[in-house]
């Protein structure tokens, strides 16, 4: 069996072609441990295979910065599960996920979700086939070019907005609430 060979380097000014040391993996983990806990290298340091392509700390702190989608799945994850706990308004969700409620309001309505069983209803009133449902206000007005006090105003009445009959549909209600 081959030892691997390293290089020790400066972990705050990472140059490969200017190692501390060279060496197998053991022998030099035991050199660059008391060099460095005695103050003989008075900086971190890493060992690297020879011909690793290495960072600056800069660039490796970038490469850890959290993907914004990635963000995203996780305060929806969590805005799903306290809503399944009994968080009905996206104040109560915000104060329990300690996600800002602005946050919270924008995320709802960009992915529009399901955080009642209700929903909005529009049918057009010539073409009862043709009807857009939406569980946000916000993305009806979208869909149907209206605004939202017009909507909530004719969902009181079922009047007719833009061409569409609208209605708010209540969700059934679950066993547990």
């Amino acid at each position: 069996m081959t030892e691997t060979q390293v290089l020790v380097i400066n972990a705050d000014l990472p140059d490969i072609d200017h190692p501390l040391a060279m060496g197998p993996e053991p022998e030099m983990f035991k050199l660059a441990q008391p060099n460095y806990k005695s103050g003989v290298w008075p900086f971190p340091v890493r060992l690297v295979k020879p011909g690793t392509k290495v960072r600056s700390d800069e660039a490796y702190l970038a490469s850890m910065k959290q993907d914004p989608r990635q963000g995203e799945h996780e305060d929806i994850k969590a805005i799903r599960r306290a809503h399944k706990h009994g968080k009905h308004t996206l104040r109560q969700i915000s104060d329990s996920t300690s996600i800002e409620l602005k946050r919270v309001k924008n995320l709802v309505h960009k992915y529009s979700l399901p955080l009642t069983n209700g929903y909005w209803r529009a049918e057009k009133k010539n073409k009862p086939d043709e009807v857009i449902a939406y569980q946000t206000l916000a993305r009806l007005c979208e869909r149907i070019d209206a605004s939202a006090l017009s909507i909530r105003q004719a969902s009181m009445s079922n009047g007719v907005v833009n061409g569409y009959y609208i209605s708010w549909v209540p969700g059934l209600k679950n066993k547990h609430d």
